[in-house]
């Protein structure tokens, strides 16, 4: 099904109507995918233990997987992110 990446290099397709990316095109996006929900998993882990350092730290790591997910999807977003209407590009 996904033995290689698409020629030009993109993990993700574009989403057709608005803003970012849609689900992954290559085995690169879904492993990208798969290992920040695992790192979520582990930061829901570490906000369970109850204390306030714990929750600060699990809020900041969660921002920091967050963004770091968000920077490298839209690197590796066919055509980058930007405004759709629904055309085809």
């Amino acid at each position: 099904m996904m033995d290689k990446a698409p020629e030009d290099g993109a993990w993700f397709a574009p989403k057709r109507f608005g803003y970012g990316a849609s689900w992954p095109i290559a085995w690169q996006g879904w492993l990208l995918m798969a290992c920040y929900f695992g790192v979520l998993g582990g930061i829901a882990l570490l906000d369970k233990t109850g204390t306030i350092g714990g929750r600060a730290g699990a809020f900041t790591l969660f921002l920091l997987a967050t963004g770091l997910f968000l920077v490298i999807a839209a690197r590796r977003t066919r055509g980058g992110w930007k405004w759709r209407w629904g055309e085809r590009d």
